[in-house]
């Protein structure tokens, strides 16, 4: 895998995703950014991101908004999304649980399939007590 070149805007990028939780959009990010290196543009932050999901060092998805989110982590685990808040949580369970999706999905297919990716819906702890 290619190396890339240092930048600064990218290590802050990296920082930032290192240390929250709330799996933020690029637009957050930039907001976030913009306090550190306030000439820095949407479309740089969009180009990182991008790269450092491509060197596998970030993930990147869809919680059906419209919007990709992006995470520090990039080690496999699961995620869920409230539906009344919006919010998106790591859950905290055994990776290979769901592994067997795997399987029963190459048993249907003639191609290969190599991993999968789950979101599971509900509600947080905060808005189950709303219900």
């Amino acid at each position: 895998m290619k190396t890339l070149k240092y930048s600064r805007q990218r290590e802050a990028i990296m920082n930032y995703l290192a240390h929250t939780k709330e799996h933020p959009t690029a637009d957050n990010i930039y907001m976030n950014i913009r306090e550190t290196y306030p000439n820095i543009s949407l479309g740089t932050v969009y180009r990182n991101l991008n790269l450092l999901v491509e060197q596998g060092e970030i993930i990147k998805f869809s919680c059906g908004d419209g919007c990709d989110r992006f995470d520090g982590n990039a080690e496999p685990h699961y995620h869920f999304v409230c539906k009344r808040c919006s919010k998106v949580y790591d859950l905290d369970m055994k990776i290979d649980s769901l592994d067997h999706i795997n399987l029963i999905a190459n048993a249907g297919f003639d191609g290969e399939v190599l991993g999968h990716s789950t979101i599971f819906y509900g509600y947080c702890p905060d808005c189950k007590t709303l219900s």
